[in-house]
């Protein structure tokens, strides 16, 4: 799947995990915490990505689907087309959350709620 500037090189998880994630304003909303698979069909789900929190404490999770992510090398982060505003009022889960009901309930709500188009349709 590409991004939305067609970038499609392969990269390793464990490189984006980590990796800064901005708004449409340029401020930083957090990081990718992880990336959940689609292990039946290959496909990636979505990032999760971590923000809102301190060391850890009050940390809310946003799964946001992984074609919505752009890389932005100039900041060397990846780049949501979403405002600071949306992504406040995004679905948030714990981590235990996201991986329920495999994954499906907050993969169907991140991708509703952000209109971007299911790839498994």
């Amino acid at each position: 799947m590409t991004t939305q500037t067609g970038h499609t090189e392969a990269i390793a998880a464990s490189r984006v995990i980590g990796t800064s994630v901005y708004n449409t304003e340029g401020r930083s909303i957090g990081s990718i915490e992880d990336i959940m698979l689609d292990k039946t069909s290959n496909g990636i789900m979505f990032a999760v990505i971590g923000f809102g929190g301190f060391l850890g404490i009050g940390e809310k999770y946003h799964a946001i689907p992984w074609a919505s992510l752009d890389y932005d090398e100039n900041r060397g982060g990846y780049v949501v087309p979403f405002s600071k505003e949306q992504l406040k009022a995004a679905p948030a889960y714990s981590i235990n959350e996201l991986a329920g009901a495999d994954g499906e309930a907050a993969r169907d709500a991140s991708y509703e709620y952000y209109k971007v188009t299911p790839y498994w349709h």
